[in-house]
C-alpha cells in the first residue's frame, strides 16, 4: 500500500492510499493539499463549470483536433481563427491536441475552456480505428487544461486496449480533480450500423464505468430510440457532430434531438470549422442548446436559412 505525507506536518503518520498508482499518476503532493480528498471532487467541479453554459449546464463542444487524422481539412489551416469564431459563437469548450494549445492561447478565447485530446491515430495506418494514448494528465494540466479526453471505438480490433488506456487516464484524472471527455463509438469491421441504439447505448455505458465524466457518442436519429441511450448513463451524454454534410443545417435537428431525448449537448466539429461562417454556425447551435430554439428558426436567425 502506497503513503503519502501530509504537508506542513512531519510528525503526524502518513495516510494510507488504498490503490496503486498508474503509469501517469500524480506526485504525492499538489499545491499544498494531499491527493486525497479536495483535489478530486472539487478540482473536477469547478473545471466542469468551465465547459459548461452558466445558466443550463449544457455543453457546446467544438473538436479541432482532426490534423493528426486526416490532415489540413477545410478549415484546419488556420486553427486561432477558428478558436476565435468558436468563441464568440458560443462555443464552451474547443478540443485540441497539445501541440496545438499554442493556437489557443494566441486566440484568446474569454469563454471557451480548453479539452486537450489525449488519444490518436492516422487515417493511412494499417488500422485507423486503433487510438493510441499521445499525451498525459499531467501534461494536459501544466498546459492549462480544463479537462482531456480521450477515444474509444468498441468493435475495434484493438477495442480492450483502449478501454484499458481509458480506465488508466480516469483513474489520473480522478487523483489530479480534471474532468475526462470520453468519445466512444462503435467502429470497427464487424459493425455494420454505427447508429443503432444497443451498440451506441452500450458505448455510453462503457464509457461511463470506465470512468468517463461526460460521454460523447452518435445520436441515433430520432429522440425515442436516443433516449433510450441517455437512460444508460448517470453522467453529462452529448452527440458527435458527424461527417461533413451538404446540408449546413443538419447539425442543428441532431443538437434539438439530442437535448429533448435528455443529453447535455453537442460536440461539432468539421460541420463548424469546414462551414463558410463558423462564428454563425456555432451561434446557431449555441441557440438552439441553450435557448431552445427550434432549427428552422435558429437557421434563419443567423444562418438565413
Amino acid at each position: 500500500m502506497l503513503t503519502f505525507a501530509r504537508p506542513n506536518r512531519p510528525h503526524d503518520p502518513p495516510i494510507p492510499v488504498p490503490f496503486v498508482a498508474g503509469p501517469h499518476a500524480a506526485g504525492p503532493v499538489r499545491g499544498g493539499l494531499t491527493i486525497a480528498g479536495a483535489i478530486g471532487n472539487f478540482g473536477k467541479t469547478i473545471r466542469m463549470r468551465r465547459l459548461t453554459e452558466a445558466v443550463t449546464g449544457r455543453f457546446l463542444v467544438v473538436p479541432m483536433d482532426h490534423g493528426i487524422t486526416v490532415g489540413l481539412i477545410p478549415g484546419l489551416h488556420d486553427l486561432s481563427a477558428r478558436i476565435g469564431e468558436a468563441d464568440r459563437g458560443g462555443a464552451t469548450a474547443v478540443v485540441l491536441h497539445k501541440g496545438e494549445v499554442r493556437r489557443f492561447v494566441e486566440a484568446s478565447p474569454r469563454e471557451a475552456g480548453l479539452i486537450v485530446h489525449m488519444s490518436a491515430s492516422v487515417s493511412h495506418a494499417p488500422d485507423p480505428d486503433r487510438k493510441v494514448l499521445v499525451a498525459t494528465v499531467d501534461e494536459a494540466l501544466a498546459l492549462g487544461a480544463d479537462a482531456v479526453s480521450v477515444h474509444i471505438n468498441i468493435g475495434a480490433p484493438t477495442t480492450t486496449e483502449m478501454v484499458a488506456d481509458c480506465s488508466a487516464v480516469a483513474h489520473d484524472c480522478h487523483m489530479l480533480g480534471i474532468p475526462l471527455l470520453v468519445m466512444i463509438y462503435p467502429r470497427g469491421p464487424d459493425i455494420h450500423d454505427p447508429y443503432d441504439p444497443d451498440l451506441v447505448a452500450h458505448c455510453a455505458r462503457a464509457a461511463e464505468e470506465a470512468g468517463a465524466d461526460i460521454v460523447k457518442t452518435n445520436y441515433t436519429g430520432d429522440v425515442d430510440s436516443f433516449q433510450e441511450v441517455a437512460r444508460a448513463v448517470a453522467v453529462p451524454l452529448i452527440t458527435a457532430g458527424g461527417p461533413p454534410t451538404d446540408d449546413p443545417l443538419a447539425p442543428l435537428p441532431v443538437a434539438a434531438g439530442t437535448i429533448e431525448a435528455g443529453g447535455a449537448g453537442v460536440a461539432c466539429g468539421r460541420n463548424v470549422f469546414s462551414h463558410e461562417d463558423p462564428e454563425a454556425m456555432t451561434r446557431a447551435l449555441a441557440s438552439v442548446i441553450f435557448d431552445g430554439t427550434s432549427p428552422e428558426e435558429a437557421a434563419r436567425e443567423h444562418l438565413g436559412g
